[in-house]
């Protein structure tokens, strides 16, 4: 069989909603488009916790400080599963850790803005968060079987986390008015860089058409940005607050929400490391990385003193 062969049998797969798995055949393209988005998506799980990190010795209460460990946990989580399901596909671990600490690999732009104060746990839970929910939930039926898998528990986990910052924004919002004007601050620099997060406009997305064929994505860029911008205007009614978008509008025609427009130079220079804390936040995973070298060197000692262990036991059992 040739090529062509095998590329009709591999889309037809794909539109007959069967899994594809590691050991299938598939075409390198789509080997390579996986890796890429699977890797992104664990660096920026890691990425991640760096800006909540920064505020799990200054939260305002035990409880509060159990909950963002909690959360910092589970982003360290699922960095590991999507690790693993990137390795499937053939790339170790190490290269991928690698190419995000070289700065090679990209990450979420959004860990890219500093959090300024308590407010922006709550404004990350429910914005950041919540924008990653509506690409997530999307990929739970992505056409690479170990990443839909990886993601069964990711989308639940990161529910808890949208509806535990948008608790936390609540109770500031009905507090004093320096709670109140926090809250806001925190809306107001988070959403702008939230809307940025679903990547460019469907126009200037290179990989779009070829992942929506493959079924990689089941959205485009634009259709997920529109329908967080309706949830959010929403639910931000609720708080009594408001989103930083004076063309924010509903249209009956559409039945959607018409808004404004997006800084794309402000995105870009994000995306190519001038964001105000891209050098940061690469620094602080070098740094860890370095610091943590003996662990894996003892872990790696560990293994190989294990091995030789058992290798011995095996001759001994079989003379």
């Amino acid at each position: 069989m040739n090529i062509q062969h095998f590329e009709q049998l591999f889309q037809s797969k794909i539109d007959k909603e069967i899994k594809i798995e590691s050991k299938d055949w598939m075409p390198e393209a789509y080997r390579k488009t996986n890796i890429r988005q699977i890797s992104q998506h664990a660096h920026s799980e890691i990425v991640g916790m760096l800006p909540e990190g920064n505020w799990i010795s200054r939260a305002p209460s035990l409880k509060r400080k159990a909950i963002l460990i909690a959360k910092v946990q589970d982003e360290a989580g699922h960095g590991l599963y999507l690790y693993s399901a990137a390795e499937t596909l053939g790339m170790s671990r190490e290269e991928m850790i690698a190419d995000l600490n070289s700065g090679k690999a990209k990450y979420s732009s959004i860990f890219n803005y500093p959090s300024l104060t308590w407010a922006d746990m709550g404004a990350i839970g429910w914005l950041v968060d919540g924008a990653a929910i509506l690409n997530q939930v999307m990929l739970c039926r992505t056409s690479y079987g170990p990443y839909a898998r990886a993601l069964v528990r990711i989308c639940k986990e990161e529910s808890f986390h949208q509806r535990q910052g948008f608790e936390t924004l609540l109770v500031l919002s009905k507090g004093t008015e320096e709670q109140k004007a926090m809250c806001q601050d925190a809306i107001n620099r988070w959403w702008w860089p939230s809307l940025m997060m679903f990547g460019p406009k469907d126009s200037e997305s290179t990989n779009n058409d070829q992942s929506m064929k493959w079924k990689i994505k089941r959205k485009t860029n634009d259709e997920l940005r529109q329908q967080f911008v309706d949830m959010a205007a929403e639910q931000v009614k609720v708080l009594g607050m408001a989103l930083p978008d004076d063309k924010l509008k509903w249209n009956p025609t559409t039945k959607h929400y018409n808004w404004g427009e997006i800084n794309w130079d402000e995105f870009w220079a994000v995306v190519k490391g001038n964001g105000p804390c891209n050098k940061q936040r690469l620094a602080a995973r070098n740094k860890a990385h370095n610091d943590g070298a003996w662990v894996r060197e003892a872990a790696n000692a560990y293994a190989v003193k294990k091995a030789k262990a058992q290798a011995a036991k095996e001759a001994l059992e079989a003379a």
